[in-house]
């Protein structure tokens, strides 16, 4: 099994062997492209996300800049959108569901080192995939580590720090972050707080 393999398994691996900083340098040819496009050229905008991300479905749009270790571990469902500054780190798998919606600052980790300075030392490291399902918020300057999952149906408030995973139809803040809530039909008619809703055509 040579590294990328191992990278792939979610086994350690050294990040500069087979391949490996290639890779990585060719995608950031990419993303350094994407990041630097004029913002009206949204038929190259949009060519050149579907090349760096490794699954697409329709209406995709990331604000720019974006970050991204190789992009092929990326995968994101129908009408997703990342806002400014996203990052993700895809050593793992990252599989994003359909209506996802990430404020500025969200960060996405799937790489790790290991704890004694010994072991990380040696040039080890690891990836661990991350899963976010459907219809899902994640709010701004949010950290998600290694290996978590995120539900159906959630909101994660801004600043959170995930180290868990998170279940469905909740909304879920803090650091470490955690479930305050579920989401109920009665939150339907309000658009923020107690404020509701003075329109009828967004149900």
């Amino acid at each position: 099994m040579n590294q990328k393999e191992r990278m792939l398994a979610g086994l350690p691996y050294k990040a500069w062997l087979d391949g490996l900083s290639e890779e990585r340098m060719a995608n950031k040819q990419n993303i350094r492209e994407y990041n630097l496009l004029e913002p009206d050229d949204h038929e190259k905008r949009n060519e050149l996300i579907r090349r760096i991300l490794g699954k697409t479905g329709e209406q995709v749009h990331i604000e720019a800049p974006f970050h991204c270790d190789y992009g092929y571990n990326i995968e994101v469902g129908n009408n997703f959108y990342a806002n400014f500054n996203c990052t993700i780190l895809d050593v793992g798998k990252v599989i994003i569901g359909d209506n996802v919606m990430f404020a500025p600052n969200v960060s996405i980790y799937t790489a790790g080192h290991p704890i004694h300075p010994d072991s990380r030392n040696s040039g080890y490291e690891y990836g661990i995939g991350i899963t976010i399902g459907n219809n899902v918020w994640v709010g701004g300057n949010v950290i998600l580590n290694p290996g978590v999952t995120i539900g159906n149906n959630v909101v994660i408030g801004a600043g959170s720090i995930v180290t868990k995973d998170i279940p469905d139809h909740v909304i879920a803040v803090g650091s470490p972050c955690k479930a305050i809530r579920e989401i109920t039909e009665e939150d339907r008619k309000y658009y923020y707080k107690d404020r509701e809703f003075d329109v009828t055509d967004y149900r």
